[in-house]
């Protein structure tokens, strides 16, 4: 609905994954399974017009001075300002990976949204469901 709620058909919420590299493509057999961004701004297009997807597989560096950091960072901030209304961004059953060649950038990735998630976790509990 272009605010970062998840698309529903009858009732159901529409999960997807999104593959977010400037380069490189889902592992072969599994494109179809994907959503791909290029950019961050693409990414958070995405994710402002389907909601936040079930499964992200991120790179880091995205060309220039881009990077996947920025898409972290800004998920991140949306499910607080969503937390504030009793909501979450991020579903219940997020979960990521890391492809990136970039150990630093991979690291930092990482470190972000586990300390993110874990730290939503301890405030709140059963971590708030997205209200329709």
């Amino acid at each position: 609905d272009g605010r970062g709620r998840p698309c529903v058909e009858e009732g159901r919420i529409l999960s997807y994954k999104l593959f977010i590299d400037d380069e490189r493509f889902p592992p072969e057999g599994k494109e179809d399974e994907y959503v791909i961004a290029r950019t961050p701004a693409e990414a958070m297009k995405i994710m402002a017009e389907r909601g936040c997807p079930i499964f992200i597989s991120f790179d880091h560096d995205l060309g220039g001075s881009l990077t996947a950091m920025q898409v972290v960072r800004a998920m991140v901030e949306m499910d607080m300002d969503f937390l504030q209304a009793g909501e979450s961004f991020i579903p219940p059953e997020f979960d990521y990976y890391v492809h990136s060649q970039n150990p630093i950038g991979a690291a930092n990735i990482r470190g972000l949204l586990n300390s993110y998630l874990e730290k939503r976790k301890w405030l709140y509990g059963n971590i708030p469901n997205v209200r329709l």
